[in-house]
């Protein structure tokens, strides 16, 4: 059914009206996109087969269809279904439990919670098997429990609630991000090069990219842009000096706010990305042919962004008892440590 004067289907959702900006071999790749990441690509072609997508006036079910300059889409989303999670045998580190809460060591390489892409597997659904039922319901089908999150690839301290009253209690800590409470979260990270001064803040809004997926520092007034602000500490500096030319620096983050992607687009804006990060250092890569052989190996196999939660302070929500629980760098990043740490000893 190509070119066809006919109607949307009639599925409940949200219409986008969208205007092509550049010729484009395929409209499944350019709506993708447009729509990342609440869409893939696998979605979006089968919206496309199903005739919720028209272009200028007319429905086009084939998703390769060619775009050109000017062409108006008009794309019907309907109200996904999202599918129940379900608990799954998968290994967690609890620090810590107790009726109201459990307090874990998330590995990297472990989502948070179910979203596109990723229905299983999650954190939530290694909760969900560990605690029962109990977790039902609690702060929202998709995200049982889970007042705060790391991202897929940052390792480290997390609490989960197990009723309402810790979820609420829990909540109000985080959303205070400790201004006038007892709450501390603190980061651990490996970077490239050295930061200017040993203890800043970093004061700098954050909103989407230009990528859709990623977040920069904004100077405009968008309605996506939010406040965002670091404290770091440089902890160590690797390298043949001790001056800015230092190949690397373990850094440690306090955040004042909680915007996603917060520390990595920080110190990426500075100037010292994260050593692994895809998206925010990709540019620092050749950084690595500077390296001995043997530290250049470990770089080039580790694989995320060098970022672990090390530090988690809270108030009990029922005890009011304040809680401290650190992690230790995991593995991967332990041996990034030691490799730098094998070029010059840590400051």
């Amino acid at each position: 059914m190509l070119g066809q004067d006919t109607p949307f289907s009639e599925s409940a959702g949200e219409k986008k009206a969208l205007v092509v900006d550049v010729d484009a071999n395929r409209m499944d790749a350019w709506l993708a996109g447009q729509l990342a990441p609440e869409f893939s690509r696998n979605r979006i072609q089968s919206l496309i087969k199903e005739g919720n997508v028209r272009v200028n006036d007319q429905v086009y079910c084939e998703p390769k269809r060619r775009l050109t300059t000017g062409d108006r889409i008009e794309i019907l989303l309907p109200e996904a279904e999202d599918p129940t999670p379900t608990g799954e045998i998968i290994p967690i580190e609890v620090l810590y439990e107790d009726q109201d809460l459990v307090v874990l060591n998330k590995q990297p390489g472990l989502v948070v919670h179910p979203g596109a892409g990723n229905w299983t597997g999650t954190l939530v659904n290694a909760l969900i098997a560990h605690c029962g039922s109990s977790l039902s319901g609690i702060g929202g089908v998709k995200r049982p429990g889970i007042v705060h999150r790391l991202d897929k690839d940052t390792s480290g301290v997390m609490v989960v609630a197990k009723n309402d009253m810790a979820h609420r209690h829990l909540a109000e800590q985080f959303a205070d991000h400790g201004r006038t409470g007892p709450l501390e979260r603190a980061y651990q990270a490996i970077v490239w090069g050295r930061p200017q001064t040993l203890a800043n803040t970093i004061d700098a809004p954050l909103g989407r990219s230009r990528d859709r997926v990623k977040r920069a520092v904004r100077t405009d007034n968008g309605d996506d842009v939010r406040h965002a602000v670091t404290h770091y500490t440089v902890r160590a500096r690797y390298g043949e000096s001790a001056d800015a030319n230092s190949l690397a620096s373990l850094v440690e983050c306090r955040l004042e706010t909680g915007r996603t992607h917060q520390i990595r687009v920080h110190m990426a804006h500075i100037g010292h990305p994260l050593i692994g990060d895809k998206e925010y250092g990709a540019a620092f890569k050749t950084k690595v042919n500077k390296l001995p052989d043997d530290v250049a190996a470990v770089v080039n196999r580790f694989h995320r962004q060098a970022l672990h939660a090390y530090l988690l302070v809270f108030e009990h929500p029922r005890s009011g008892e304040i809680l401290r629980f650190e992690a230790p760098l995991p593995a991967d990043m332990t041996e990034l440590r030691l490799a730098f740490e094998s070029i010059k000893p840590a400051m």
